[in-house]
C-alpha cells in the first residue's frame, strides 16, 4: 500500500527500503506496545516504568525509552532537583498511538485461550 503522507514522498512499507518499516519495527515491538500502554495518559518515572512492565530489564527499558523519544513518541523531563528525576510522557503522537497498542493488547489478551489451544494442537501434530 503507498500512501502519501503531508505533502511528503510515497511511502511503501512493503517495500524493502521503505523509511517506514522501521516505524512499523519500533510499533511491533513488545517492549515499546507495553510501555506506551503503560505511559498512558500518566507521567511516569523511569522506576514505575520498570514495575509496571514487569520483566523489562534496566537496559531494555532504557533503550526502548531513548528510542521512543528519538521518534518523537515520548517526551523525557529531568527535573533539576537532588537527586535529578526524569519523567517521561507520550507527546500528542504518542498519545495518537495509545489507541492502536490498546487494542493490540486487548485482542492478545482476548485471543490468547484460542491460540493458546492452536499451539497445543500444532505441537502435538508436530509431535
Amino acid at each position: 500500500m503507498v500512501t502519501e503522507s503531508r505533502g511528503a514522498p510515497a511511502l511503501n512499507p512493503y517495500a524493502r527500503d521503505c523509511p517506514s518499516r522501521s516505524l512499523l519495527d519500533r510499533i511491533g515491538d513488545r517492549w515499546t506496545v507495553l510501555i506506551i500502554g503503560a505511559l498512558g495518559q500518566d507521567t511516569r518515572r523511569f522506576s514505575e516504568l520498570a514495575r509496571l512492565v514487569d520483566g523489562v530489564s534496566q537496559k531494555m527499558l532504557t533503550q526502548t525509552l531513548r528510542a521512543l523519544e528519538r521518534d518523537g513518541l515520548v517526551e523525557r523531563t529531568v527535573h533539576p532537583v537532588v537527586p535529578p528525576r526524569v519523567e517521561y510522557r507520550l507527546t500528542d503522537e504518542g498519545r495518537s498511538l495509545l489507541s492502536v497498542t490498546d487494542l493490540v493488547e486487548r485482542w492478545a489478551v482476548a485471543h490468547y485461550p484460542a491460540i493458546a489451544e492452536a499451539h497445543e494442537r500444532y505441537d502435538q501434530r508436530i509431535g
